[in-house]
């Protein structure tokens, strides 16, 4: 018997993307503490300038929230960084290998996405170390906005080459695509990659003050953000059409929550089109329709959460793949909604209730809020840490292997 110690991340998965993606989604919850507790007048976010400013001034709760922000931006912004460049390792070497070729014959096709959705956040936390780190980037920032675009545009052009690539073989080829492996949600994730590219391409619409840059990025971003929503609708359909009749594919069960980070990436982007288009081009959003806006896609996250979690209870997935010796690539999955949740909890919180005159910042009600969001970050930092290190770190008998 081969007892050979091997890492499960050794066998390659395409899946393994979502733990870059994680880690990236983790630094952005980070940043929330700078951006709705350190003051940017004149900017629709902090930079380095405003941050350095505010820990010179500031309360010493305020000093603590941005070294921790700092900090944690800075761990698992590297840390995004070293799965990144690791997936792209092995990924190039893995399309040589007849599982890379097995893969593209059937519905876990979709799973490729998971590049350029890993890439475009990335590039959106990068953005965010730039805005922390650099000092005087905000005086070239408009200089960096076409460069972003044009970034994201390629990324975009990956996706719609890979998302092209598969429709033509499913379309086009009877019983190209599996309508009982269907039992799931993943074939949102191209779905997801669209939406990751269109916040990042919405970004220069509400930071920018050169009206044809705001302009493409308004159009742009609409572009993928749509292409985005039908790809979504369709394969939650579907989706559940196939689960009603065969049940949840339960190594695929984290997907029943892909909705709740396409959700918050979505909302995001509402927020940042509707900025630019007020700042630029003088569109007046109502503060109460932003509050109530943002609570129902709270609420339809919520329901996303429940489902996912009753089913995953129901099957054990959470006690195998999270807690015992499973080793499904797709538990990274798991990280995803609960980042999203934390950074929709911020924007809820902050942009909706003390926006619309609801809640008073920094009262015992906000507080209290706050505390949830930041309860859920903890929670997605640990379930980060514990996959990480079973995936990466953990060594298995070969001949053990599940």
């Amino acid at each position: 018997m081969d007892t050979t110690l091997s890492r499960p991340a050794d066998t390659y998965h395409p899946l393994y993307f979502l733990a870059s993606l994680g880690a990236g989604g983790i630094a952005v919850t980070f940043f929330m503490y700078l951006m709705f507790w350190v003051p940017h007048p004149g900017r629709p976010v902090p930079i380095f300038e405003d941050i350095s400013a505010a820990f010179a001034t500031g309360s010493a709760p305020l000093q603590v929230a941005i070294i921790v922000a700092v900090l944690g931006i800075a761990a698992f912004a590297i840390l995004n960084l070293a799965l990144l460049g690791w997936n792209l390792t092995r990924y190039q070497a893995w399309k040589t290998t007849p599982a890379f070729k097995a893969l593209k014959q059937g519905n876990g096709e979709a799973a490729l996405l998971a590049l350029p959705l890993a890439l475009a956040m990335w590039v959106n936390a990068m953005f965010i170390v730039g805005l922390v780190f650099v000092p005087g980037l905000w005086s070239v920032v408009e200089y960096l906005f076409p460069v972003a675009m044009v970034v994201f545009a390629a990324i975009g052009g990956l996706a719609l080459v890979q998302i092209g690539t598969y429709l033509r073989r499913i379309l086009a080829t009877p019983g190209g695509f599996d309508f009982v492996a269907n039992n799931s949600f993943a074939q949102a994730t191209p779905g997801f990659a669209l939406a990751m590219i269109a916040v990042g391409l919405a970004a220069p619409a509400a930071m920018s003050t050169v009206p044809a840059t705001v302009a493409i990025s308004l159009i742009l971003s609409s572009f993928f953000s749509v292409m985005a929503i039908v790809i979504v609708t369709v394969a939650v359909l579907t989706g559940f059409v196939s689960i009603l009749q065969n049940g949840v594919s339960r190594e695929a069960s984290p997907t029943l929550m892909i909705v709740v980070p396409i959700l918050t990436v979505m909302g995001i982007l509402a927020l940042r089109q509707s900025h630019g288009a007020h700042t630029t081009f003088q569109a007046h959003p109502v503060a109460i329709d932003t509050a109530l806006f943002l609570a129902q896609i709270l609420a339809a996250q919520i329901v996303f959460l429940l489902l996912g979690m009753l089913v995953m209870r129901a099957q054990g997935y959470l006690a195998d793949q999270v807690f015992g010796a499973g080793t499904s690539p797709m538990s990274f999955a798991l990280v995803c909604p609960v980042v999203a949740l934390s950074v929709m909890l911020h924007f809820f919180i902050n942009k909706g209730l003390v926006g619309a005159g609801m809640i008073d910042k920094f009262g015992l009600l906000y507080i209290t809020l706050t505390g949830v969001a930041l309860l859920t970050q903890f929670v997605s930092i640990g379930l980060a840490t514990r996959l990480g290190l079973h995936h990466f770190l953990r060594g298995f008998p070969q001949s053990a292997r599940v």
